[in-house]
């Protein structure tokens, strides 16, 4: 069995620290098949290439496994100040002056671009999609110096639910998320059917939902409860609320179990009742964050979404009656944008009561999706155009400054609507330096005691 260093290098902390999921994920399987494994989270070493360069040498590893989870911030207004492969290729480097382990990079980010990405980086090897089977398989060639790919695509379908396992957890790196954002994550099912427009979650984890069984992850609850004393936890499912019902079997499970647990998640505006909720309430959840993306029917159905901007008042509404808040996310500048839909979509986030909303101006363009493919026919992109440094997609119908300034000035003076992005994470460090932990937004909502009428 080999010795392995495994490296979370994400150090982007929009809107909150994120825990590494997918490094755990990974340890775990490691683990597992018998390895004798390491974690370094980059961010919790607070970005100390010295950490790093001393880990290594004392570690001295087999194999090093770098997670690349972002490649920028996708945030059109600051994401040439939040590019993070540099960052990363100056940890490749660092490795490579005081190590001979072969170096392996997976996660979301790299599985958008990997053939670039590997190149840029440096790195010996690249793993495509899911990694917990494919870095077993990997290594176990390579120790026995078998020939193997560069890069190595799994299948979408590669883990049956049964094998879709929970994180290895560390306690100084579940202190530090616990102690900045107060939040662990856990995964309850892979998968994505829907087709949105600028979307890679589709590419990344495939359409067919496969979730896992709701008493494993009931059981990774209650272990991060009982030894970590975690108290909020985030779901990071694509999309919680699956049409299939999956998360209903959860929440009934989270509530035969007597857990005392908060969570969130991340919900579609579409295809829930009252009565579910009231479910999800009882389970514990007490905030939402909602993929809500446009606002406006005509730029609703420019990124292929499935529901029209009156469900996302409808839902909005359903929540405000159960008091749970929501934060809802909206792009500005996508596929059939106008001066008339800005202006339409301004006015019906007015009728958004009692919420968060989040504005995004133009989408940071992914291969392998329908907007690139766009892109490319309206002539934004080539076809061998790198976007390994982001590039923007604004609708050829507006001026994006123009756009920009009429969003501004209708956010301004209002603490629940965020606009740039980077406004909320100014608001989130204040809200941290006054002891807030979770979900901090919804620090942000109010409600007339037991009317649900928004104060």
């Amino acid at each position: 069995m080999s010795k392995i260093f495994l490296i979370s290098s994400n150090s982007c902390t929009e809107p909150y620290p994120v825990f590494p999921l997918g490094m755990a994920v990974i340890a775990a399987s490691l683990k597992r098949h018998g390895h004798n494994v390491q974690q370094f989270d980059y961010l919790v070493a607070e970005r100390s290439i010295e950490r790093l360069r001393k880990k290594v040498q004392n570690f001295s590893p087999d194999f090093v496994a770098i997670s690349l989870r972002n490649i920028d911030n996708v945030d059109s207004l600051t994401s040439d100040q939040n590019w993070f492969l540099a960052e990363a290729r100056t940890i490749v480097k660092t490795i490579r002056e005081i190590s001979s382990a072969p170096i392996i990079v997976g996660g979301p980010g790299f599985s958008l671009l990997p053939e670039e990405i590997l190149t840029y980086l440096g790195a010996d090897y690249g793993i495509v999609g899911e990694g917990e089977r494919v870095i077993c398989n990997l290594i176990s060639k390579l120790e026995k110096r078998l020939p193997t790919p560069k890069i190595i695509k799994g299948r979408h379908d590669c883990l049956a639910e049964s094998e879709i396992g929970g994180p290895w957890l560390e306690s100084e790196l579940v202190d530090y998320y616990i102690s900045r954002s107060g939040l662990a994550n856990l995964q309850t099912k892979r998968g994505c059917p829907h087709s949105c427009a600028y979307c890679s979650y589709p590419t990344l984890e495939g359409t067919k939902i496969r979730a896992r069984d709701p008493k494993e992850v009931v059981f990774d609850i209650e272990r991060m409860v009982k030894k970590y004393q975690i108290e909020h936890i985030f779901f990071t499912d694509s999309v919680f609320n699956d049409m299939e019902g999956h998360y209903l079997q959860l929440a009934e499970e989270i509530v035969r179990s007597n857990l005392s647990i908060r969570w969130c998640a991340f919900f579609r505006p579409y295809g829930m009742g009252e009565k579910h909720l009231a479910l999800l309430k009882r389970s514990g959840l007490y905030a939402m964050e909602i993929g809500t993306d446009a606002a406006a029917d005509v730029t609703l159905r420019g990124l292929n979404k499935k529901f029209g901007f009156n469900d996302v008042i409808a839902f909005n509404d359903m929540c405000v009656r159960a008091e749970i808040p929501c934060a809802h996310f909206v792009i500005f500048g996508g596929p059939e944008e106008t001066n008339e839909t800005i202006d339409e979509g301004l006015s019906n986030i007015e009728k958004l009561s009692c919420c968060v909303v989040f504005a995004f101006s133009g989408i940071r363009i992914l291969p392998n999706t329908r907007l690139y493919r766009r892109a490319v026919q309206e002539g934004i992109i080539k076809q061998d155009t790198s976007l390994l440094k982001p590039i923007f997609y604004f609708s050829p119908n507006i001026n994006p400054q123009i756009m920009n300034e009429k969003i501004e000035k209708a956010f301004r003076g209002r603490r629940d609507r965020i606009f740039p992005p980077s406004k909320g994470q100014q608001m989130m460090e204040v809200l941290h330096r006054f002891g807030y932990r979770g979900i901090l937004w919804d620090t942000l909502i109010s409600y007339k005691k037991n009317k649900g009428r928004p104060l």
